[in-house]
């Protein structure tokens, strides 16, 4: 069966993502479209091993259900696709991407007239057509669009371009073998700084691992700060709309901090006001210490942006992001955008006239310490089964620290009354069982963890 997860759907290429599913899923998906009388479809694609040819299938499926498809003149990134939504005026996009999943994967992300991820309700009614569907067709001509340069102009127009020209940082991009390469080198072209490209080039395997921005894959970006004696590292995942960075001494920077850093700036240097903050329940406590600091809401929802998004719909929203390096400002596109997000951390740096790490410090020592890990786990039948009871019977406390209150909005959340937290839940897009810890010092994160797996029987 055919499901959504957390942000689209994803399979291993060949078994279970096939040019036959992925009709199916199209023509599900331009059912539900002009059954809303919506009619017209951008379709991009990442550097995955076929994405190319399954983004021409998309197409041609969709135009198969009376609608017209045009694909991206050449591989985009994600938040590219969703800006040709809001700003080239389609009805819909489609991204044959599997994000930061490993090389196997390749899935198909759907985005709504809003030029953002695809609500519940409407993956819903996709998924209730894509039974029915056929999945045999003939692909023919596709008519494309080139939207990489429109889409530069428009993200550099959110930032202020006269702070960027202050200081000449050093800066290392690492696009992970993904869509993202070259990006900041073009934005940054007319600009006292220099950039240097890392793994620039098209690897359908990545490197032999999963594109994700995470520290255990950019030891090379890491080497690269250090051996150019840059002032910053900036990773982006396959599909780039996430982002990771390094400080100056080759650090590899925590995404907590940096949904703090990018939320500290729109606040302080900015000085945005009118609206509240979103985050998702496995993002740091220290955001809600700042918004307390700075009379602004802050409104925590499940994993995944899409739900960041329903906030976004409904409410003036500053700033979205989430734990996993997704971070958004929807002035610009109700998405998760690691482009704009690596921009605004140089705008950062200017305002600040800092390094990163003495940035980093200050923070630490106005709003405190925070300690984070996410550990992954096999996804036995189990160990859900026992996430979903420990939701009506949650535990009152975790490694001799006092459950304070308790969320259960996606999976179990236990707080704590030292402002540490632990979050145990099912991934949306791999087989595993996720555990998230938070906590003020190092020992207690540790007290914390081996609580969680404890409680999870490892």
């Amino acid at each position: 069966m055919i499901k959504f997860g957390t942000d689209g759907w994803r399979g291993i290429i060949a078994r279970d993502f096939t040019e036959e599913n992925v009709a199916k899923v199209a023509r599900a998906h331009g059912k539900v479209l002009r059954s809303k009388g919506l009619s017209r479809v951008f379709v991009g694609y990442d550097r995955r091993f076929g994405s190319e040819r399954f983004a021409k299938v998309a197409c041609g499926a969709l135009k198969e259900e009376g609608l017209e498809a045009v694909l991206s003149a050449g591989e985009c990134t994600t938040p590219m696709v969703s800006f040709a939504v809001r700003y080239l005026g389609f009805d819909g996009g489609v991204m044959i991407t599997a994000s930061h999943n490993p090389p196997e994967y390749n899935g198909y992300k759907i985005k709504e007239s809003f030029g953002g991820s695809a609500t519940d309700d409407f993956l819903g009614e996709v998924e209730k057509n894509i039974p029915e569907m056929g999945g045999v067709l003939e692909v023919g001509e596709v008519e494309t669009l080139e939207v990489r340069e429109d889409y530069i102009r428009k993200a550099m127009k959110k930032v202020e371009m006269g702070m960027l020209m202050e200081r000449a940082l050093r800066i290392v991009h690492d696009p992970m073998h993904g869509t993202s390469g070259g990006l900041i080198s073009s934005a940054l072209a007319q600009t006292p700084s220099q950039v240097t490209v890392i793994r620039a080039w098209r690897d359908p395997l990545f490197g032999g691992h999963a594109p994700e921005p995470v520290e255990k894959y950019l030891g090379p970006l890491k080497e690269m700060v250090r051996a150019q004696g840059a002032d910053l590292g900036i990773a982006n995942d396959g599909d780039g709309d996430r982002i990771a960075i390094v400080d100056e001494r080759g650090e590899f920077v925590s995404s907590q901090i940096l949904y703090v850093l990018l939320l500290l700036h729109l606040l302080k240097n900015r000085g945005l006001r009118d609206g509240m903050v979103v985050k998702t329940v496995s993002t740091t406590f220290l955001a809600d210490r700042i918004c307390a600091d700075y009379g602004i809401e802050i409104r925590e929802v499940p994993v995944g942006f899409k739900h960041v998004n329903e906030v976004i719909l409904k409410e003036k929203v500053i700033f979205g992001g989430e734990e996993s390096g997704g971070y958004g400002v929807p002035s610009f596109l109700p998405e998760r955008d690691g482009f704009l997000s690596a921009l605004l951390v140089l705008e950062l740096m200017n305002a600040e006239g800092k390094s990163l790490s003495a940035i980093i410090e200050e923070i630490h020592s106005k709003y405190g310490s925070a300690h984070f890990r996410r550990v992954d786990l096999p996804a036995e039948d189990e160990k859900k089964k026992l996430i979903r009871s420990l939701r009506e019977n949650p535990p009152e406390e975790v490694g001799g620290l006092k459950v304070s209150r308790v969320n259960t909005s996606d999976g179990l959340k236990l707080f704590f009354e030292n402002d540490g937290w632990l979050l145990m839940r099912p991934s949306g897009t791999e087989p595993l069982i996720r555990v998230y810890a938070e906590a003020p010092t190092q020992k207690d994160l540790e007290r914390v963890i081996e609580g969680g797996k404890g409680i999870l029987g490892v």
